[in-house]
């Protein structure tokens, strides 16, 4: 991302951001944030006035093409804040009978999925007030930047609230690079070269694992596949509520096992629950469903720091989107089989230990950067929507603030995640949030018509792994 320091000046879109405005794909990020009390127009208005998304100028630019056809930022002259916010006073109701305030946001959520793309005579964001639900919703172009970025510049304008002088904590493991470098301290030099060798041959097999599956290979049709086109079918949305501290004790369970790990493991137990409802006895054992799950490769700033940057309008802050893709094989394996709850779980791990070593997600975002200048927009977007048909489901798990925060004076219940979809039938986001996780479960109606069930059957799965790492705990001690 260039630097704005002449604000007469157009800057290029990068690769992705072109990627993303491209009419195939068109992709825009929702984030819903739920307040403990009823929203203050003002105060809301306000605090964007003062905020530092205005000072970005990705939020303050519009995008312009040349006379090749080529996207540029260009800054505008203006920013008319009433043409950004959206007032709604009356409760959102889909169906004859109210609904409740998670209902109604989800199914606001679901229309605005298919809803037509934002306007491109103003800068690319949105702000939903629904102010019967306490619910905010930024509705924001994925061109602007991605989910991490997006949260980082949001959080930067957040406080703590118990304390409104401290700006909100992220945990993101940040000794984990010195323990891999303490944890080869005294190896034997054949050890360090087998697992040199093994990362090779690992990012030999993943990259041609993923070249195949933007080509020809596709998973086999299942109750959750969707195809091209799907991204234009109605959509539903249900939420999945998980307890980060169940996941920890999950994690234990296992040998330097990850939340990550833990958050697949559930994963594959849930849709083999699911799948099992729909089709029973259909599947065979061990079948292969593919995901794509969204990896961040930029280095993580503190928001402090992140803060500080911005006020000073300091250039190349990894803006933008910076992120790659991995395949996220997961098998289908019957409720009635010898495995116990916990056999998910080592089996995602032994599965992400492999694809840690492969740079398969590096591979995924250099393809972007290096199709998008020689082979153009149509070529780039069409490989990126093959790989989304031959694969049956997305997932992406952001981040959030260890405490509860307030946003413009008011205390956050809730932040959640969705965007419109690709022609995948199911797309999960995750949002960590003051302990808790909300996955956002987006569905092809038509195709999976009971989210809910489906949102259930990963919160059993979750509690299931929990009680049997309970148990394990109990019989070691």
């Amino acid at each position: 991302m260039g630097s704005f320091d002449d604000d007469s000046a157009e800057q290029p879109l990068s690769p992705t951001g072109r990627l993303f405005l491209h009419p195939k794909w068109n992709l825009v990020v929702h984030c819903a944030i739920g307040f403990k009390n009823p929203i203050d127009i003002d105060a809301i208005k306000y605090r964007l006035k003062t905020s530092l998304l205005l000072s970005h100028p990705r939020f303050s630019s519009l995008v312009v093409r040349d006379s090749h056809g080529v996207e540029h930022w260009q800054k505008a002259t203006h920013i008319d804040l009433d043409r950004h916010i959206i007032i709604l006073h009356n409760p959102v109701s889909t169906a004859s009978q109210p609904v409740d305030h998670e209902t109604a946001v989800n199914d606001y959520l679901a229309d605005l999925s298919t809803s037509p793309g934002l306007s491109t005579d103003k800068p690319l964001w949105e702000v939903h007030l629904l102010m019967a639900h306490n619910c905010c919703v930024f509705r924001l172009h994925h061109a602007l930047g991605d989910g991490v970025s997006l949260m980082y510049l949001f959080l930067a304008d957040c406080r703590r609230a118990n304390n409104e002088e401290k700006l909100p904590t992220l945990a993101y493991g940040k000794t984990r690079g010195k323990k891999r470098v303490d944890s080869s301290i005294g190896k034997g030099w054949w050890v360090l070269l087998i697992g040199f060798l093994s990362m090779v041959w690992f990012n030999l097999v993943f990259v041609v694992e993923f070249v195949m599956r933007s080509l020809w290979v596709c998973d086999s049709k299942t109750e959750i596949s969707g195809g091209d086109g799907v991204q234009l079918w109605p959509r539903k949305l249900a939420t999945a509520r998980f307890r980060l501290q169940d996941m920890k004790l999950v994690k234990k369970a296992v040998p330097n096992a990850t939340i990550n790990d833990v958050l697949f493991g559930v994963l594959s137990s849930g849709l083999s629950r699911y799948l099992e409802h729909r089709t029973p006895n259909a599947l065979p054992e061990g079948l292969q469903i593919t995901g794509l799950a969204m990896v961040n490769l930029r280095e993580q700033l503190g928001l402090q720091e992140l803060s500080d940057m911005m006020k000073n309008n300091s250039p190349g802050l990894g803006w933008g989107n910076k992120f790659g893709m991995i395949l996220l094989p997961i098998y289908y394996h019957k409720s009635n089989g010898p495995d116990d709850p916990l056999a998910y779980l080592k089996r995602a791990k032994v599965m992400i230990d492999r694809r840690k070593q492969s740079l398969q997600a590096y591979f995924s975002y250099k393809t972007v950067l290096s199709t998008m200048p020689y082979l153009g927009a149509k070529v780039t977007a069409w490989l990126n929507n093959n790989i989304i048909c031959n694969t049956s489901f997305t997932i992406s798990n952001i981040i959030g603030p260890e405490e509860e925060i307030t946003a413009a004076g008011n205390t956050v219940t809730y932040l959640r995640v969705n965007s419109t979809t690709g022609p995948h039938a199911l797309t999960m986001h995750l949002v960590s949030y003051a302990g808790k996780v909300d996955m956002q479960i987006s569905v092809a109606k038509d195709i999976i018509p009971d989210p809910a069930f489906l949102a259930n059957c990963f919160e059993e799965a979750l509690l299931d792994m929990k009680e049997a790492a309970s148990r394990n705990a109990t019989i070691s001690n």
